[in-house]
């Protein structure tokens, strides 16, 4: 493969390689076992052969069909465990590495981003790849000044990849079902159409990554790496030596993934403040615990811009159904447009349906676990439950859909991470208008 299958029709035959008749067949049954009704039992083999397909397919394409295989990963925590295990195993490939392109594909796009003499700006230069994402790969490097550096390469024909995989990835919708059953992929693409351009421009990356590592300078709980040198297709930035986030999921001490969890969730609700930036990829991949004890954060390709931080009425409404307070909350949801304006609905059953998730906030300490996350997805996902109907009623505002995908994304990997620590603390330190 010398660069990425540009031509839709290509790229959409790939995608059609993949077992869509297996996953119209087994959707269903999945989401009949994640809601706990009856199903058939799915052979582990073939769950096995089908999550490999997958990878292999979504890794090659890379663009937009790996973006969204790296969207869902992180909802892997709330599948059945018997169900998960070999999505998971082909899955956190995806967040770690993908097929690299050929080293003289690599040279290509560097001589077009960085002139004819770029060897001239490094002093070593490793043409294996350390790691894959989407839409570029990175290497380890020595910049001439001395410094080891990560240099991300964008793959050749990236953008042509995007807007061919997203205007494609909606007929799937079935594929992705039977990885996470009770998720509406749908949004998921829309909002991936509309936002994830934006990261083919690797000198708004340069700049985000610039903001978060000004915010965070001399911090002694996060830690960004500084931008060295950039383009459009060509990222340089300082190396960062520590524990990926996947290999503390599967092999870190319980007090490593508490303390990981902490940090993670720190990031979350702290960027908005500090730099009115939310960093809006919270895979395991773009994460490492360094020997220090601090969390290291990479890739800002994808952000949210919050000029005003977090919405106050969020952190508010949180304090407020905490306290119990039902109809000031269900009239601050007709204020922000998640109860329309027109629904005659119970101001207690619309607490009710809230105060399940908010449980990690509703104490001093609070362990996520995938048995917590599998629980909540049963209650809001299963047809015969009230808690499904009444979401059926809910809107979830545009302006609000970033924020929403990246919590749940957050949530995702602080199950995965199965970690204990003072969250309600770290929310009255930086979510507007929740300590008030």
């Amino acid at each position: 493969m010398t660069d990425i299958p540009r031509r839709a029709i290509s790229r959409t035959a790939r995608l059609a390689s993949l077992p869509l008749g297996f996953a119209g067949r087994t959707a269903l049954g999945f989401g009949k076992r994640i809601t706990g009704m009856a199903g058939d039992v799915i052979s582990a083999q073939v769950q096995e052969r089908t999550a490999e397909q997958l990878f292999s397919v979504l890794g090659q394409l890379k663009g937009g069909a790996m973006k969204l295989g790296q969207a869902l990963s992180v909802f892997e925590a709330a599948l059945p465990e018997n169900l998960a295990g070999p999505y998971r195993a082909a899955l956190v490939k995806l967040q770690e590495a993908a097929p690299p392109l050929p080293a003289a594909s690599v040279h290509k796009v560097l001589a077009s981003e960085l002139g004819p003499r770029w060897r001239q700006r490094f002093k070593e230069f490793d043409d294996k790849p350390t790691a894959a994402a989407s839409i570029g790969q990175v290497h380890r490097a020595v910049w001439k000044d001395g410094r080891d550096v990560a240099v991300k390469v964008q793959y050749p024909g990236a953008g042509d990849a995007l807007v061919s995989d997203l205007k494609q990835l909606g007929r799937f919708a079935a594929l992705f079902g039977a990885l996470q059953p009770g998720l509406d992929v749908k949004p998921l693409v829309t909002e991936l159409r509309e936002r994830v351009v934006e990261e083919l421009d690797y000198t708004l990356e340069a700049k985000a990554q610039r903001a978060f590592a000004k915010a965070y300078a001399e911090d002694d709980e996060i830690y960004v790496p500084s931008v060295v040198a950039g383009s459009m297709r060509v990222l340089v930035t300082e190396w960062t030596d520590g524990t990926p986030m996947a290999k503390v999921i599967a092999d870190g001490a319980e007090d490593e993934r508490d303390h990981a969890g902490r940090l993670m969730a720190t990031l979350h609700f702290s960027a908005p403040k500090r730099c009115k930036l939310l960093h809006a990829d919270p895979h395991p991949g773009n994460f490492r615990m360094l020997d220090d004890g601090r969390l290291g954060v990479l890739d800002f390709g994808a952000v949210a811009r919050l000029p005003y931080g977090l919405p106050k009425p969020i952190g508010r409404l949180t304090r407020l159904s905490l306290d119990g307070e039902a109809d000031l909350v269900l009239q601050g949801l007709r204020d922000e447009g998640f109860v329309p304006a027109d629904l005659e609905i119970d101001a207690q059953a619309v607490l009710d349906f809230l105060l399940p998730m908010l449980e990690p906030i509703a104490k001093p300490e609070f362990r996520f676990s995938r048995a917590w996350l599998r629980g909540e997805a049963t209650r809001i996902a299963n047809p015969r439950s009230e808690a499904y109907q009444l979401g059926k009623k809910l809107n979830l505002p545009p302006s609000y859909l970033m924020i929403h995908r990246v919590t749940l994304g957050s949530i995702g990997v602080l199950c995965q991470l199965e970690a204990k620590a003072a969250y309600r603390e770290v929310l009255e330190k930086w979510l507007p208008g929740f300590g008030d």
